[in-house]
């Protein structure tokens, strides 16, 4: 028989002593460490020297840090700084709230600086991150089970998820299950995993353009996830900002998808003909 709810868990922090060992934070960091393994071993596996993934991510993983922060503070300022709110918490990154969008951008140029201080080229280690990114999303959603946040409007199917009454938002309190929009999110990146090695194996793609079919299948996901969303959020022309954010990356990423692809070719097709010999 299937269950008729999803549990939430009853605790998202343990204290060791006088020392909080916080579920969001344990979650973030198991996402990090997973794809980090990935990573290097999918660079290593292409002859790339070892520890240079590694290396990177000493850069990568601050700046992208920082980076979901700002995004999230930035977009959703009325959480730390109107009239009531404490805006030092803007700083309490093990509380939750890390926006996607900021993590790649931020995290990109970390990654960059990393690979040009190892000597390596940028392109390729985008290439390789491209599935090691959304497994470390995939790992680092459950966190939001443990705070239980960022789930979805109510509902009674049998995979709707239990919020603690104190934990759902105004004008749902008479509502107990509600969609795991989290759990949602996790499954999807894992299916963007599988589909960017697809993608890679079956046609060949690299390098850039291999983090942008990351991108897209991402973005396409995270576009119908974030419509179930009924947490608070900044609305522009009546949608979430951040649907508006993934219909524009998706697209910024489908061009350069496709701009990038004909240029390839196009060098392919100079060098054929350079090499052709002369009639």
């Amino acid at each position: 028989m299937l269950p008729l709810s999803l549990p939430s868990p009853s605790q998202g922090v343990w204290h060791l002593g006088p020392f909080p060992l916080r579920a969001y934070a344990l979650c973030i960091i198991a996402g990090i460490l997973a794809a980090g393994w990935f990573a290097e071993r999918r660079w290593t596996k292409r002859g790339g020297e070892p520890g240079v993934i590694s290396d990177i991510a000493l850069w990568a993983v601050p700046f992208g840090v920082v980076g979901g922060r700002l995004y999230h503070v930035v977009t959703d300022p009325e959480l730390y700084f109107k009239a009531g709110q404490d805006p030092w918490a803007a700083f309490y990154v093990w509380n939750g709230g890390l926006g996607i969008w900021g993590a790649i951008a931020m995290g990109a140029l970390g990654a960059w600086i990393g690979a040009r201080r190892k000597g390596v080229s940028f392109g390729e280690v985008a290439g390789v991150l491209a599935p090691a990114i959304p497994l470390a999303q995939a790992i680092g959603r459950l966190g939001n089970w443990f705070n239980q946040e960022l789930f979805g409007g109510p509902t009674d199917l049998p995979w709707g998820l239990q919020i603690s009454p104190t934990r759902r938002p105004d004008g749902y309190e008479g509502y107990a299950n509600f969609h795991p929009t989290f759990l949602y999110e996790s499954l999807w990146d894992l299916g963007v995993v599988g589909l960017v090695l697809w993608v890679e194996a079956r046609f060949k793609v690299t390098g850039g353009r291999l983090f942008a079919v990351y991108v897209m299948g991402y973005t396409a996901g995270r576009g119908w996830i974030e419509y179930l969303r009924i947490d608070t959020v900044n609305h522009i022309l009546g949608l979430r900002l951040n649907v508006w954010t993934s219909v524009i990356v998706f697209a910024a990423a489908a061009a350069y998808f496709v701009i990038a692809g004909r240029r390839a070719r196009d060098r392919d097709d100079q060098r054929d003909a350079d090499a052709s010999p002369a009639p």
